[in-house]
């Protein structure tokens, strides 16, 4: 999935600050010799302007490694240009999936922790059953859970698959359905609506998501710290 190019942060920040003057005027005796110490620090008033660069953030390879043409068929990637030739960003642990063997599965690649099962609730549920349902569910001796947002529930999806539920159900996953899945984002453009995403094809929607109406399945997620 491609849900992470690189973005880097800068911050500005403008202060000044002071030099105090002081006179100091000390007399003293060295070797018999009066020594006369006058000693006259400047007053100085500047402003000066520090640059503090946040860390660069580099999002992870769509796992796309396959080109087409522009009829639809597979071709060589060389001069393509198309991810699948390029394949930017940060490479896919192997395995990326790592079973903890109490009903939950750990992304290596993002840190976050799913429920092995992706259908735990048994039925699809309109969008406020299913923020409900994840944030009071305890899987796995924990019970931080939450619906995931649209971005972490889209990190699942291989770019480079027909079918991501039918490959994610190869990875350690259990009853990943082909189907639509609530992500915890509602939709700017439409707030009756939120973010969804149709698992075997990956493709994402912000429309026909209407919370209180449609149903479609919860795939709870924690973060894995």
């Amino acid at each position: 999935m491609g849900f992470f190019s690189q973005h880097s942060a800068l911050v500005t920040q403008n202060f000044s600050f002071t030099r105090h003057s002081a006179l100091i005027y000390k007399e003293g005796s060295m070797n018999r010799k009066t020594t006369t110490i006058l000693l006259i620090a400047f007053f100085t008033v500047f402003s000066c302007t520090v640059f503090v660069f946040a860390g660069t953030i580099q999002l992870p390879k769509t796992g796309q490694t396959t080109c087409w043409d522009v009829n639809g068929y597979v071709i060589p990637c060389t001069g393509t240009g198309q991810d699948g030739e390029l394949q930017m960003g940060v490479p896919w642990p192997s395995p990326r999936f790592y079973d903890n063997g109490n009903g939950t599965v750990t992304d290596s690649l993002t840190g976050l922790m799913w429920t092995k099962n992706a259908n735990l609730p048994g039925s699809a549920m309109t969008w406020y059953q299913a923020v409900d349902y994840c944030n009071n569910l305890t899987q796995g001796g924990y019970t931080d859970w939450r619906l995931p947002n649209v971005n972490e529930l889209e990190s699942l999806v291989n770019d480079d698959e027909p079918n991501s539920a039918a490959w994610l159900n190869s990875q350690g996953f259990t009853n990943v359905q082909s189907k639509y899945y609530w992500s915890a984002t509602t939709s700017a453009y439409d707030p009756s609506n939120a973010w969804f995403i149709v698992m075997s094809s990956g493709n994402v929607y912000n429309y026909y998501g209407f919370k209180s109406i449609n149903g479609f399945y919860a795939w709870p997620v924690r973060a894995g710290q």
